[in-house]
């Protein structure tokens, strides 16, 4: 496997992976929290300045990727406070490539970008109905940080805040 930073010609490919991987959750959730989960990470958000574009690549075919937003960025268009640590947003795997270790590597690759631009710590939220991504998340060691949470579609669903120290 190998991580590397995305080319910005390929973004539009990543985008369109990003929702095929997050389609599995189209059904746990009302219709119109899907389609708000479905514009944002279809969006540009990617592009903003100072964010990382990663993705995972097997034998030469993109995999995954994740976005990491840098510090004191709108990462999540105003839901939350700037937070002083980096952000993981937009993790997403191909179905047909999952449990080969292809999120954990792309999040570990984030974690050692933060290390080394000096952070102490690194966030990133998640929706309460992604259950192995937060089974991921704390396996890996992030806590929750409720203070963070927000609820983006007013329909009860709630993203969950999670840092892990550096």
């Amino acid at each position: 496997m190998l991580i590397r930073d995305a080319n910005l010609e390929e973004l539009p490919f990543i985008r369109v992976q990003r929702v095929s991987a997050y389609e599995e959750h189209a059904q746990k959730i009302p219709a119109g929290h899907w389609e708000a989960l479905k514009k944002a990470i279809s969006s540009e958000a990617d592009l903003q300045p100072g964010a990382e574009r990663i993705v995972a690549e097997i034998n030469g075919e993109i995999v995954g990727s994740v976005i990491l937003f840098p510090a004191k960025s709108d990462a999540y268009e105003g839901e939350v406070e700037e937070l002083d640590y980096p952000e993981i947003r937009m993790l997403a795997v191909a179905p047909a490539v999952r449990g080969k270790g292809v999120a954990a590597s792309l999040v570990a690759e984030c974690i050692q970008r933060a290390k080394e631009q000096g952070y102490s710590s690194i966030g990133l939220h998640t929706g309460q109905f992604m259950e192995s991504a937060m089974r991921l998340y704390e396996r890996l060691g992030f806590e929750r940080l409720p203070q963070y949470d927000f609820e983006p579609a007013n329909d009860g669903i709630i993203v969950r805040a999670y840092r892990l120290n550096l």
